[in-house]
């Protein structure tokens, strides 16, 4: 089983942070689990302009196949002005509406107002559902005050979060892959 962890974000490191912190929860749950972070900030995903996948670059190419492979995905954007980062939106515009059809998609956010939690349900949620997701029923928001000077997070309860986030999507991946 493979889980893909997304940072949406082209600055900054507290998304790459969080999704990467997931990530290692998951595989300190599932040793047999494989992950891989995808940054955004590694590729040059052009914009999309309505043509096909096939006329744009490799590198838009390479991470819409990374994503439509993956066996389930965490995807982490930080909140700008109430909003999923565009980086983030490009990417899914890309993406076929099936993309995530047997896939837990989990989500985590991170920003400097404590209401932008809200933004994962109401803006990020109804695009993975769109894409046919399983969404976990637990998200996590992390305020950049968990957050020290060096990119660590130091919360202890964001921490456990994400360890139950983690424990949400492998137990509902593989109530899926049961079937």
């Amino acid at each position: 089983m493979k889980l893909l962890g997304l940072s949406g974000s082209l600055v900054g490191w507290k998304t790459n942070v969080a999704v990467h912190n997931v990530l290692t929860a998951a595989k300190d749950l599932d040793s047999n689990i494989e992950t891989e972070l995808l940054d955004l900030r590694d590729y040059e995903v052009e914009f999309m302009n309505g043509d096909p996948l096939a006329y744009y670059n490799e590198d838009t190419w390479n991470v819409v196949n990374k994503v439509t492979s993956a066996d389930l995905l965490v995807i982490g954007t930080p909140i700008f002005q109430a909003s999923i980062s565009g980086a983030l939106k490009n990417l899914f515009d890309h993406l076929p509406v099936d993309a995530f059809k047997g896939k837990v998609t989990g989500m985590v956010t991170n920003g400097a107002i404590d209401k932008h939690f809200l933004v994962s349900e109401y803006q990020l949620k109804p695009i993975l559902t769109y894409l046919k997701a399983l969404v976990p029923t637990t998200s996590i928001f992390i305020h950049e005050d968990a957050f020290n000077d060096v990119n660590e997070i130091i919360d202890k309860e964001v921490s456990e979060r994400i360890k139950v986030l983690s424990e949400e999507m492998l137990f509902l991946q593989k109530c899926l892959d049961s079937k």
